[in-house]
């Protein structure tokens, strides 16, 4: 493995002491998990080199076959490469061992920012907030019959508030901060303080399908989570690394995971997950007959067997 050597935790006490003293704007670290996307990582760079508020640390953490050259310019480097890592997960619970920012700032390797994108982040910690996320601006709304079974089949803690504020990303910009339960974790930031004993669960491997859900489910019961959508980016979705499986097994795993490690008390949420999987057999059934192959039918199956295995892992 390679890596920058990290500040010692005493020198980064005094620094956050001084700060205190002088009510300076917090630090901030950006960590970024990466794996075979070199040029859309360098992009990436390229647009926090342009922020109107420069970050203080950028931490990469590169999965790759091998090694990559970047090129951070006047941007304090920790670059951390080791192909061991397997997974998002993994590779950002290794960036927060060298973060020492106030602020601890998570971005996907193919994300393009808007140039005040940082400034307008920071400026949403409002006292008392725990963490902040930005919004996608280039999600698009689904089509009505996706609309009509998400609005219908997924209630109480299955509903993903996040995609309609990024559906709406041109509408709501300019508007306040919005309060969420959840943050995607390709464009998500948190106090240092809050979640320095927490850790993403590297069971799930891979694409880490919910992790970013889960994270934000075992935070301290009284944090406040909020997107501004004044702070703005692409996401590109990089077609390299990724794994073109169905929608339905990704879902149902992300679900049957949460299900089992944080949903599965009260009969109100009994009844809510009991009611979405009368919506996924109603999407697997079309799709199914659509495709005229099993293969939707199966997807489901898989993934929801992974998550309720991933999540009982996670309990043990």
């Amino acid at each position: 493995m390679t890596s920058g050597v990290a500040p010692s935790n005493r020198s980064a006490a005094v620094a956050a002491s001084n700060c205190a003293v002088a009510h300076c704007e917090p630090t901030i670290s950006v960590i970024i998990p990466t794996k075979n996307r070199s040029a859309d990582l360098q992009e990436t760079i390229r647009t926090l080199l342009a922020q109107t508020r420069k970050i203080d640390e950028l931490i990469v953490i590169d999965q790759s076959k091998t090694e990559s050259f970047l090129k951070s310019g006047s941007l304090p480097l920790k670059y951390i490469y080791d192909p061991r890592i397997t997974g998002a997960s993994q590779a950002r619970n290794e960036g927060m061992k060298h973060a020492t920012g106030d602020v601890w700032l998570f971005l996907d390797d193919d994300v393009i920012l808007e140039p005040d994108f940082v400034e307008k982040l920071l400026a949403s910690y409002a006292p008392g907030v725990t963490g902040v996320s930005g919004i996608i601006t280039n999600y698009h709304a689904p089509h009505v019959a996706q609309r009509a079974w998400t609005v219908t089949f997924q209630r109480g803690p299955f509903r993903d508030t996040r995609q309609k504020i990024y559906y709406e990303a041109q509408k709501l910009a300019g508007s306040p901060p919005i309060r969420v339960r959840q943050f995607g974790a390709g464009l998500m930031s948190f106090r240092a303080d809050a979640i320095r004993g927490l850790r993403f669960d590297e069971n799930l491997r891979g694409l880490s399908f919910a992790e970013d859900i889960d994270f934000c489910a075992r935070l301290p019961r009284n944090s406040v989570l909020v997107i501004t959508p004044q702070a703005r980016l692409v996401h590109k979705k990089s077609i390299e690394a990724r794994n073109p499986v169905h929608w339905l097994d990704l879902h149902a795993q992300g679900t049957n995971y949460m299900r089992q490690r944080h949903w599965h008390h009260g009969v109100g949420n009994d009844l809510c997950f009991a009611w979405l999987n009368v919506g996924y057999a109603l999407a697997a059934l079309l799709s199914a007959a659509r495709r005229m192959s099993s293969e939707p039918w199966k997807a489901w199956k898989r993934g929801a067997q992974r998550g309720l295995a991933l999540g009982k892992g996670a309990q043990a």
